[in-house]
């Protein structure tokens, strides 16, 4: 798409003559993979190549074919293919593009690689060694498989041919586009090394990030942190935040294609960074929305750029929906369907700073996918001579969405089951395979939904999808799959939608709703409310209307039949009552439930009712099952809280419900304490904490005692949606419930103390292990470490670890007030310890702070002992503790050092004598003793000790 101006040719001339005069020709390139066979596994595959012209022409002129390797991308051997140069065209007086295309039938489906390597690389790349014998390589990862269809891979719209320039930001946008509507990301990788003709490459030798890797002391643009270079794995914004040094420099980066969540292949292309010094300055800009438009709008946004040089400018536009290649050329087969975009003024066009383009774009349904469009404008400055040319770029988005479907209503179907016909109109947008979405669910709800803003999710909005038909259609009944849909006090609302085939994929909007119910046949219940509550002699009452016609309709006499079910949803209907009636004003249409346990139970009811056909009673129908409100109360933070559900068919949320406490000293008097605005049955919930919120008669507010117990009694209040049953707002009252609140203040951590050894003055020290103990103090605090009040506590918990790494075991417990213990049973003193308070509720503290104690570690022996048999001194045995000795080794050797005696016992008890029970004369006798202890570390440091004895007979 880029035209330069003669200066512009011969400056870039100028400043690549400098860098490439020792240089090859691939500058940079990428392999792309388009299937052009339903039939078969063909694929045309493409290299495209940015070559050298500078210091590369006759290396570039010399390259008229370059060979494919093609290999299984989880190993095995490849083939090679020799394909052609089909295209070579300057885009530059610098630079010629290069196309290399052949097709290619693949034996089976599979994931494959396809790789392309050249000799040789430009001369002098400064982030790589030896670049100039390096060769090129790019490669295509490319997944084939059925399901797939004719897939493509992304193209590459927007050439790598901008310089950068030190200290200045520095960004490229490759501008992909996936023809067939698949989501893209993008991550930075190493430029690779090939061996020509064969499937054999790895990374580049020497490879250093640019950013980093070649100047460690290397700042932004802003010069307030290093520098970096990323690219943005969504945009594919390839930045370089800021150059510090000029020369060449290679990179590469992978653009990776999804579809529905599945990786399908990636593209590789690797590029050169041209980096000059100069005082020019890059232009500037302005950040451009993203746009959204429903098919058959016109997109439009415009770009406007400035040079902080005043230089001239020229607009560069890039991206599918111009359908034009790197050179400007129209794209065949195109990317999009046809209008195409437009960007105006044309590239060829310079304009003074502030530059202003405009982007236009006729949208149509061909265009709608859920995949946005990128868009890439890039402005170019036009400096003096002998000063090189900077860009800056902005990408965006185009969203095309669907219109949502229109003109939804719903009758009655006429088939055997209760149900709905729906009709709606002809859909604008019908592409191939997209299906129309029918939803359904209980209740009206409204609201309207747009693609741009809010396109609606049936799911969140409580609806289930019940039929799909193809997007062609414009009716389909509802019968529930033959089972007919609830008639009378249900109203159904349906919505639809338009779900797109892949590579297309998406939804369209959900349409408005539509919203009726089925005429009822026979009478609805009304009220299901517990009179007394008691475990033998409670009392419910249930209550139904009239059926919805008149006795000269359907032939008489008629007959009610209630049944009745443990639980709110039980389904053993047990028949309770059977009532006869002419229809005519007697009070039939109420029934008084009795000698129920409304106590542990809630009890669930049905009506069905009779007419007479041909002399004989028939069955017109069952109302909806009902169930009583059922009542549960448990303390609460502050104070009770109830919970109440009710499995009713007419409508109990969006309501205010009634929350009745017992009046103290008025037992069976209960007052109205709060109307509670509930919406779902998960809000059916209040917490009393004593006040009285509903004071019209009379307040009645109490603190709640933990002492004390409390009854309550709630109140629903419903109503049918449907304008047919007219009953006006139903009410109905819970079982009694009574409950005493907890106190909520929670206990406080204690602090511990712990009587620990002194062992520099050992009196008092048990040796024996048997007597062994520790000794525990704590004290209870009133308040907390935040001033909190501490619940009393009634007992403490002790707890104990033998090494501090292994978790604690309870080990004991006091009953308050005692605060101390005396652990018992040990084998020694080391170990540790935390204690906990517990309150009258069985609510238990944080762990106090942590106390240990650990064994004394010394051994203290004599220098003389008297092995004469007299009863006195006749043992050599430490003088300290002997009783947490781990392991020990005692050595004695005579003065010629030859040993004499070993023992490995605590207490060595050395009588004199040699290990083998000879009599040693008097003298003096050198030891060695190894000791480790019995301590808090599992594996305790050995202690060596030597000294000399004096043997006395």
């Amino acid at each position: 798409m880029r035209n330069l101006t003669l200066r512009i040719l011969l400056l870039w001339l100028c400043i690549c003559s400098a860098y490439y005069s020792y240089a090859t020709h691939v500058r940079a390139g990428e392999i792309t993979a388009s299937r052009i066979s339903d039939r078969d596994l063909t694929y045309r595959l493409t290299l495209t190549t940015y070559h050298d012209e500078i210091g590369g022409r006759m290396a570039s002129e010399g390259q008229n074919d370059v060979t494919f390797c093609i290999r299984p991308f989880n190993g095995g051997a490849g083939t090679t293919l020799l394909v052609e140069r089909t295209g070579r065209a300057p885009i530059n007086v610098a630079t010629t593009i290069n196309t290399f295309s052949k097709p290619f039938t693949f034996s089976s489906p599979g994931v494959y690689v396809i790789s392309v390597g050249i000799e040789n690389r430009n001369d002098g790349v400064v982030n790589m060694s030896n670049s100039v014998n390096t060769p090129f390589y790019v490669e295509t990862v490319l997944v084939i498989n059925a399901s797939l269809g004719l897939n493509r891979t992304p193209v590459m719209l927007n050439p790598p041919l901008d310089s950068a320039r030190t200290g200045q930001k520095f960004c490229h946008n490759p501008a992909a586009f996936d023809a067939d509507g698949d989501s893209l990301s993008y991550r930075l990788s190493i430029p690779k090394q090939g061996t020509p003709g064969t499937c054999i490459n790895r990374n580049v030798n020497g490879y250093r990030d640019p950013a980093l890797g070649v100047d460690p002391d290397a700042k932004n643009e802003l010069q307030n942190a290093p520098a970096t270079f990323t690219i943005d794995p969504i945009t594919g914004d390839l930045c370089w935040d800021a150059p510090a040094r000029t020369g060449i420099y290679n990179v590469a980066f992978i653009i990776e294609e999804w579809r529905d969540g599945v990786k399908i292949g990636e593209v590789v292309r690797d590029m050169q960074i041209v980096v000059a010094d100069g005082p020019n300055r890059r232009p500037l800009l302005d950040p451009i929305a993203n746009v959204c438009v429903e098919a058959g709008q016109i997109a439009s946004q415009t770009a406007r750029a400035t040079d902080p040089d005043n230089n001239r400018l020229i607009f560069s536009a890039y991206g599918g929906v111009f359908n034009l290649d790197p050179q400007g050329k129209p794209i065949s087969p195109p990317l999009i369907a046809t209008d195409y975009a437009t960007f105006t003024p044309s590239v060829s066009q310079s304009q003074a700073s502030p530059a202003v383009g405009t982007f236009r774009w006729l949208t149509n349904c061909n265009h709608v996918r859920e995949a946005p469009y990128d868009v890439v404008i890039k402005v170019e400055d036009l400096p003096g001579r002998n000063q090189i040319q900077l860009a800056s770029l902005e990408s965006f988005s185009i969203r095309v969405v669907a219109p949502k479907p229109s003109g939804l209503t719903a009758t009655p179907s006429t088939g055997t089951a209760a149900g709905f016909t729906l009709t709606w109109t002809s859909y604008r947008c019908q592409l191939p395979g997209a299906q129309m979405i029918i939803y359904r669910k209980e209740g009206c709800s409204g609201g309207t939904f747009s693609g741009c803003t809010n396109p609606g999710d049936p799911l969140a909005l409580g609806y289930t999808e019940v039929g799909r038909v193809p997007v062609n259609a414009t009716t389909f009944t509802d019968d529930n799959n033959g089972l007919g849909l609830r008639r009378g006090g249900v109203q159904y609302s349906y919505r639809i939608r338009v779900a797109y085939a892949l590579p297309q994929g998406g939804f369209s909007p959900l349409s408005d709703e539509t919203c009726l119910d089925l005429p009822a046949q026979t009478p609805v219940l009304t009220n299901v409310t517990v009179d007394t509550t008691s475990t033998n002699r409670g009392v419910i009452t249930v209550k139904w209307t009239r059926p919805p016609f008149k006795a000269s309709d359907v032939p008489g006499p008629y007959q009610y039949r209630l049944s009745r079910a443990t639980g709110l949803n039980g389904t053993d209907f047990t028949l309770i009552a059977t009532i006869n009636t002419n229809l005519d004003a007697t009070v039939d249409t109420i029934y008084v439930d009795r000698n129920l346990n409304t106590v542990q139970n809630g009890y669930r009811y049905r009506l069905e009712f009779f007419h007479t056909l041909n002399g004989t009673l028939t069955s017109l129908g069952v109302t909806e099952a009902a169930s009583s409100v059922r009542l549960s109360v448990s303390p609460a933070n502050q104070g009770l809280r109830l919970n109440w559900q009710a499995v009713v068919p007419w409508r109990n949320e969006n309501q205010r419900h009634r929350v009745y406490r017992e009046v103290r000293n008025r037992p069976g008097t209960f007052n109205l304490i709060a109307e509670v605005s509930v919406q779902s049955a998960s809000t059916f919930t209040y917490i009393d904490d004593g006040t009285d919120r509903f004071t019209a008669d009379g307040t009645h507010t109490i603190k709640l005692s933990t002492d004390s117990t409390y009854c309550y009694r709630v109140e629903t209040v419903g109503t049918y949606d449907s304008p047919r049953i007219r009953v006006g707002q139903l009410y109905n009252f819970s079982q009694i419930v009574c409950a005493a609140p907890a106190d909520s203040t929670k206990p406080c951590p204690p602090v511990l103390t712990i009587d620990a050894l002194n062992c520099d003055n050992p009196t008092g020290l048990e040796c024996a292990s048997s007597v062994v103990n520790n000794t525990l103090n704590w004290t209870y605090p009133v308040r907390g470490t935040n001033n909190q009040e501490c619940a009393a506590a009634v007992s403490y918990n002790v707890y104990f670890t033998r090494y501090p790494e292994d978790p604690f075991t309870k080990v004991g417990q006091t009953t308050a007030p005692t605060t101390t213990f005396r652990h018992t049973g040990l084998d020694s003193y080391a170990g540790c310890y935390y204690v906990t308070a517990v309150s009258r509720f069985g609510t238990e503290s944080a762990k106090s702070n942590t106390v240990c104690n650990d064994n004394c570690t010394s051994l203290k022996l004599p220098n003389v002992f008297t092995p004469n048999g007299d009863g006195k001194n006749d043992l050599f045995t430490p003088l300290s503790c002997t009783a947490f000795i781990e392991t020990i080794t005692f050595v004695v050797y005579n003065r010629w050092g030859t040993k004499v005696f070993e023992s490995n016992n605590p207490t060595i008890n050395w009588d004199g004598k040699t290990s083998d029970g000879q009599d040693l004369p008097s003298g003096t006798y050198y030891y060695q003793v190894t000791v480790t202890f019995k301590t808090l570390q599992k594996t305790s440091e050995p202690l060596t000790l030597k000294g000399w004895i004096q043997l006395i007979k």
